[in-house]
């Protein structure tokens, strides 16, 4: 099989062909490698040129004793934040510049027992804060539909980098919508997994209650593939729910996966307020979809879903306070030659390392957290996450699924909103609610807009990833997709 456009090919032919023999895998890595270099995106920030093109070269020399591997020769781009024994893991920080972890994340053992190939390490808002990529220490990751627009973040490399052919597949991390905003802004499918089913352990926090590791691909089966490699079950991650490991496998063929007749959607009417026309109407367009297809769709509404971006931000942040006070410069990452008490010392590290967005998170969670405040604002928060569940929960149990825009707008220009931070954290506003419930979402493409790409987001309950996989599969299936 000749390569031709790296965007065309799926993680399922890559498997088929490098198994039958059909595919190169030495040449496969050798294109991916070149597309890179010749690219003006700035999706990575470290490549694992070397040791990919070896592990390809071995592939290409054994296919036939590794047929049972699901990812085979698969050329995969992971986030900065997920750790990687060997190789630069920066969390697209100046304090982290340097820093080689010892071990891999489960995620990353996961994807080289499958015969996956780690491409390398992709570019990232600042430890996971921002919606655009544009906080990295490293330079913004560029909309490879737009060059002056945004690729959505945190994880704006990976999907960037999806979008263009410069990965087969990808990983991002959620925290409140870092999956599913660039999935959205770059025309690909993002899948962000019910908390507690993809091990965090290797994963650098920003919010530990709220993230999850998930797939960026071109396509929903290739989605399904990468979540069922990637959800094995870990004992080192105290937070990953212990339920049986056949609800962790079998995402990708299905019987029956692709028929939404009978399916209710539940379409909720706060999800739209503030939503561009141009969006609203790719949405509903994708709703009728459905309903041709099917499926049955009711408005409807969550009342507390108001209080959502607030309770996130105050939640969030808080918990980056405490996760980032163990960058201080002196274990790993940025050292200073500084002549002073510790004291003066970390002040410095801090103020150096870390970039501006980063330091206002800090600064608000510290006060969020401090004395006088943390019943205030800390607590408070937590409660309102609890109605916001409640009713999620509720919800789910009338209807199969929820749909609505992933995001409110399509992706905006380069610099545009990184001067005003609460433009941003405003645009984060259908996302975030899915974290504070702790529920699986994927956005998938579903038509564009003058030449950029809209996101329909579909939301089902706790460890439920076959009903929104077998919706975005009928979607996709059985309509064309205009990006």
């Amino acid at each position: 099989m000749e390569i031709m456009d790296m965007r065309g090919l799926t993680a399922v032919d890559v498997v088929a062909g490098i198994k039958n023999g059909d595919i190169s895998c030495e040449e496969l890595i050798s294109r991916i490698y070149e597309r890179i270099d010749r690219s003006e995106l700035n999706c990575y920030i470290t490549l694992n040129r070397d040791e990919a093109i070896e592990e390809a070269i071995m592939v290409d020399r054994n296919r036939g004793a590794y047929r049972a591997k699901k990812l085979l020769g698969v050329p995969v781009a992971i986030k900065d934040c997920i750790s990687t024994a060997g190789i630069q893991t920066t969390c697209a920080s100046k304090i982290l510049t340097g820093y080689v972890p010892p071990y891999d994340a489960t995620v990353i053992e996961a994807l080289k027992r499958e015969g996956a190939i780690i491409i390398g390490k992709t570019n990232m808002d600042e430890f996971c804060m921002g919606t655009s990529t544009e906080t990295s220490y490293y330079g913004p990751t560029l909309n490879p539909h737009d060059h002056t627009r945004v690729p959505g973040g945190s994880s704006g490399g990976s999907a960037a980098a999806v979008s263009a052919g410069e990965a087969i597949l990808a990983l991002g991390s959620d925290t409140g919508g870092s999956i599913r905003c660039p999935a959205s802004f770059c025309g690909v499918v993002g899948l962000k997994p019910t908390y507690g089913l993809v091990s965090r352990y290797g994963l650098i926090a920003y919010a530990n209650s709220l993230e999850q590791i998930g797939p960026l691909t071109t396509n929903v089966r290739d989605a399904a593939l990468l979540l069922e490699v990637i959800s094995a079950k870990d004992e080192r991650d105290s937070t990953q729910v212990k339920i049986a490991s056949n609800s962790r496998s079998n995402y990708v063929f299905k019987d029956g996966y692709g028929d939404v007749k009978g399916l209710r959607i539940g379409v909720c009417r706060e999800f739209l307020e503030g939503v561009a026309p141009e969006v609203e109407e790719a949405v509903w367009n994708a709703i009728y979809s459905f309903e041709e297809l099917g499926a049955s769709y009711e408005e409807m509404s969550l009342k507390y879903l108001k209080y959502a971006l607030a309770a996130y931000y105050i939640i969030a942040m808080s918990e980056a306070s405490s996760n980032l006070a163990r960058f201080d410069g002196l274990r790993y990452g940025l050292r200073l030659d500084v002549d002073a008490d510790w004291h003066t010392t970390f002040s410095r590290i801090r103020g150096e390392g870390f970039g501006e967005e980063v330091k206002r998170r800090i600064i608000l969670g510290t006060y969020a957290l401090s004395a006088g405040y943390y019943g205030r604002y800390y607590l408070k928060a937590l409660k309102v996450r609890t109605l916001i569940k409640r009713e999620f929960d509720a919800a789910l149990r009338y209807y199969d699924i929820l749909a609505m825009p992933t995001m409110p707008c399509v992706a905006f220009k380069l610099g545009e909103r990184i001067k005003d931070p609460l433009s941003l954290y405003l645009a984060d506003v259908n996302t975030v609610p899915v974290n504070l419930a702790g529920l699986p979402s994927i956005s998938v493409p579903c038509g564009a807009c003058n030449g950029l790409p809209v996101g329909l987001q579909l939301v089902s309950g706790q460890f439920e990833e076959d009903k929104i996989i077998n919706a975005a599969i009928a979607y996709e299936s059985n309509l064309r997709r205009d990006v």
